[in-house]
């Protein structure tokens, strides 16, 4: 398998694209549906071996340019997590947080942390996947008085994206560590609690581990078509199934029968609604595009307190890149992504939760889902300022 790179110049060349791209079923790692192919963006394709003797001479005919990322799927699969076997990761006090870590490694160390870090972790269920596992999140912050302002964090909606999760795990480490030397810090853990769901679509994420590693969605099953999983980032219910999902039960950006049809993203939007009043901000990570969006995704419009929001983006976007220089877009989902309708994010803002933000995390698309294990540090350094960022600029009324 390969993954290319193609640039429509013209219409007619986004045209052909998508038709040909939902012809040969090909998985789109960006954008994540044909129809969201637009003249001069790009599109990465991740080409199956017996269609790349199809395609590829097909795109030369219609003289259109493409360059491979990837040539060789399965070898930069096997580079990317290095020699797994050879290393220890299971002892929790000297867990790896440079390395991505499987569902089972990755309760395993919350159980850890809840046992050893009671005065400032709580471990706690919101309910139940498809396929019976427990939806776990951590509860941060010193319990220093009853009713504090809240912050939640999720990684891991798709299950691919294996960046998000390891952020979700480095942020727990690095609260933990640095809470009794950074002001900052324990600043953040006094004034705020932070929800922390470190992998949202559990039975996707250990599926993505042991059977097909670009799997993106749920794992619920539909009887018609045989085709298993709803994009869990389609499946909210704000101008669901919309612009941007598909009714198709077989394709990557499936919203589901029916908006909160996958108990995942019932539990959660229940459990957030339920604590609407408390939670001030809402972060949502993904991969891949090093952008930080805000809403709306399902329309063109602009949000009630974009001053605020905005410059919250822009002073976050800042703060990521002085660690290394790596540029992130920032704005609105719509415009500076693509239009997408059911997203969490916009359900969150809808819902009350006056920041919410999705970040797209690194890196453009040399690796794309397969960041590798080295790279891990740098991104979770990076990003971590930026979330230290957006949650300072809460505690300070804007």
């Amino acid at each position: 398998d390969k993954v290319i790179r193609v640039v429509p110049e013209s219409e007619r060349e986004t045209q052909i694209l998508r038709a040909a791209f939902s012809r040969l079923k090909v998985d789109l790692w960006q954008p994540s549906s044909p129809f969201h192919i637009v003249g001069g963006t790009v599109a990465d394709v991740r080409v199956p071996r017996d269609t790349t003797r199809s395609l590829l001479p097909y795109l030369r005919q219609a003289n259109i340019p493409y360059t491979i990322l990837i040539s060789d799927l399965q070898q930069a699969i096997e580079n990317q997590t290095g020699g797994r076997s050879h290393r220890n990761r299971r002892s929790l006090s000297g867990y790896n947080y440079e390395v991505y870590h499987s569902l089972e490694e990755i309760e395993d160390w919350m159980h850890y942390l809840n046992r050893t870090y009671s005065d400032l972790v709580h471990m706690f269920s919101v309910g139940k996947s498809y396929e019976g596992r427990p939806l776990y999140v951590l509860k941060l912050g010193k319990r220093s008085r009853p009713y504090k302002k809240a912050v939640w964090i999720d990684c891991g909606i798709h299950a691919r994206e294996w960046i998000g999760p390891a952020f979700c795990q480095w942020f727990v480490k690095e609260a933990l560590q640095t809470y009794q030397t950074d002001p900052d810090m324990r600043r953040m853990l006094t004034q705020l609690y932070f929800y922390i769901m470190p992998v949202f679509n559990v039975d996707g994420y250990h599926f993505s581990w042991t059977n097909d590693r670009f799997w993106r969605k749920t794992r619920s099953k539909n009887m018609r078509f045989h085709c298993h999983g709803v994009d869990a980032n389609r499946n909210w219910k704000v101008k669901w199934c919309d612009e941007g999902a598909s009714l198709h039960p077989c394709d990557d950006t499936y919203c589901g029968p029916f908006p909160e049809s996958e108990p995942e993203v019932k539990a959660v939007a229940h459990f957030l609604r339920k604590h609407r009043k408390q939670i001030k901000a809402y972060l949502s990570f993904h991969a891949y595009a090093q952008m930080l969006l805000y809403p709306y995704s399902y329309k063109y419009a602009t949000i009630p307190n974009f001053n605020c929001v905005e410059s919250a983006a822009y002073n976050a976007v800042n703060a990521l890149q002085s660690a290394y220089g790596v540029r992130y877009r920032y704005g609105p989902a719509s415009s500076t992504l693509y239009v997408s309708s059911g997203s969490s994010m916009d359900w969150a803002y809808k819902n009350g939760i006056p920041y919410a933000f999705a970040f797209e995390l690194r890196d453009t698309g040399h690796f794309g889902f397969l960041l590798p294990e080295t790279l891990i540090k740098p991104t979770c350094t990076e990003t971590m300022l930026a979330v230290k960022n957006i949650t300072l600029h809460l505690l300070k009324k804007c």
